[in-house]
C-alpha cells in the first residue's frame, strides 16, 4: 500500500510538473536555442528531485562522464533513461522516433533543440538522414545519445542491437562510450510503481574511432550487456537471465 501512495503521488506530481513548465516555457520557442536547452535540463532534475523524494528513488552516475562530441550508446529500459541524460549532459542529441515528434509540446521541444529523429520504416534513407543529423550534432561539439535496441527492454533481456549505432560510429569518426543501466527495476517500461532504491547509470570504458563494424558491434553488445548484467546483479534483479543472453549474443 504505502509502494502504491507514493507511486501515485510521484506519478501525479510528475505529470502536474510537467505541464506546468512544457506551457510556461513555451515563449522559449521565440528565443535562443540554448535556454531551450536549460529548461529541458531544469525538467530533468526536477523530475529526478521528485522521484528522490516521494518515491525514494536516488540515482548513482559511475565512470567518466562524456565530454563534447562522442557517441554514447546505451542499455534503454526506463524513460528514466533519457531524463537523465538530458540533466547530465550537456545539450545531448538524443536519437529518437520520429512519432515523437507529434506529440504536443514534448515534439517541439525536440525540434528546437535539434534532437535527431528516425523514421525507423525507411531503412536505408533512415540511416542516411541519422548519419546527415549526426554529423550536424558533432560539428556543434554535442553528444550523440543513441539506444542501440531501438527501444525499451524489460532487464535480464537483451533485444537485437539495431545499424544505427553502427552507422554514426563508422560515419562520425568518434569514440563511442557504451553505457548500461539497472533503471528497469525501480522505473519500469510499462507499469505504475516507482519503487525506493539507488538506480545505477555507468558510462564504460570508450571505444575508440576506426574499428570495423562487426568488431565495434560484438565490443559494444558484449561491454553493455555484462555490466547490465552486473548492475542488476547488484540490485537484486534477474542477473543470471542477463548474463545467459550476453553468452548466447
Amino acid at each position: 500500500m504505502l509502494l502504491f501512495l507514493r507511486s501515485a503521488a510521484f506519478n501525479l506530481s510528475f505529470y502536474a510538473m510537467s505541464v506546468v513548465m512544457v506551457i510556461g516555457c513555451a515563449p522559449l520557442f521565440l528565443l535562443p536555442r540554448g535556454l531551450t536547452f536549460r529548461a529541458m535540463a531544469l525538467w530533468s532534475h526536477a523530475t529526478l528531485w521528485l522521484l528522490k523524494v516521494i518515491a525514494g528513488t536516488n540515482y548513482e552516475i559511475r565512470g567518466t562522464l562524456p565530454q563534447g562530441a562522442v557517441l554514447v550508446a546505451s542499455k534503454h529500459q526506463s524513460m528514466w533513461d533519457t531524463v537523465v541524460m538530458t540533466a547530465i549532459l550537456n545539450r545531448p542529441a538524443m536519437v529518437l522516433k520520429r512519432e515523437l515528434l507529434w506529440i504536443p509540446f514534448y515534439g517541439w521541444y525536440a525540434q528546437k533543440t535539434r534532437m535527431i529523429a528516425i523514421d525507423r520504416g525507411a531503412a536505408s534513407a533512415a540511416i542516411r538522414r541519422l548519419v546527415a543529423q549526426g554529423k550536424a550534432a558533432v560539428a556543434e561539439g554535442r553528444p550523440i545519445v543513441i539506444f542501440p535496441e531501438g527501444t525499451r527492454s524489460a532487464p535480464g533481456t537483451k533485444l537485437e542491437y539495431k545499424p544505427g549505432a553502427a552507422a554514426l560510429y563508422r560515419q562520425l569518426g568518434v569514440a563511442c562510450v557504451p553505457a548500461a543501466v539497472n533503471s528497469g527495476l525501480f522505473w519500469a517500461r510499462r507499469g505504475f510503481a516507482r519503487k525506493p532504491g539507488t538506480i545505477v547509470l555507468e558510462f564504460l570504458e570508450p571505444i575508440p574511432p576506426g574499428l570495423d563494424r562487426k568488431t565495434f558491434m560484438e565490443t559494444l553488445e558484449t561491454r553493455v550487456e555484462a555490466a547490465a548484467a552486473r548492475l542488476a546483479g547488484e540490485a537484486g534483479g534477474p542477473s543470471a537471465i542477463a548474463t545467459r543472453a550476453v553468452e548466447n549474443a
